[in-house]
């Protein structure tokens, strides 16, 4: 199984950014997704979730500026990210989990400045 993410960048503080990932190998919709990030010198965070099932969950940090959802036609996940704070700022890694599998992106660079 492979992921491939993309989308991050510099952004200025108040704008947007919208992530993909690209999943290859196995049948994408049986996959639970997420989004994880990790900032310099921090552990790393579960930013949003989506289930098979399309169950939503989001971590209180990010609670009405991000959305998350699921192209199951095209085996893919996207966070939109909306009024990113420099606090955003991290590598963001999309993850696919099915029973105990678990499968991992190569991450990608978000840059909020203030």
């Amino acid at each position: 199984v492979q992921l491939q993410a993309s989308g991050g960048g510099l952004v200025q503080a108040g704008g947007s950014l919208q992530l993909s990932c690209v999943v290859s190998g196995r049948t994408f919709s049986n996959f639970h997704m997420g989004w994880i990030r990790q900032a310099s010198g921090k552990q790393r965070e579960l930013v949003a979730a989506i289930t098979s099932g399309g169950s939503l969950n989001y971590a209180d940090s990010v609670k009405g500026r991000f959305i998350i959802s699921r192209d199951n036609t095209k085996s893919a996940v996207y966070l939109r990210m909306n009024s990113l704070k420099p606090e955003d700022t991290a590598v963001y890694y999309c993850n696919a989990q099915r029973a105990l599998d678990s499968y991992w992106g190569q991450g990608t660079l978000v840059t909020v400045s203030s």
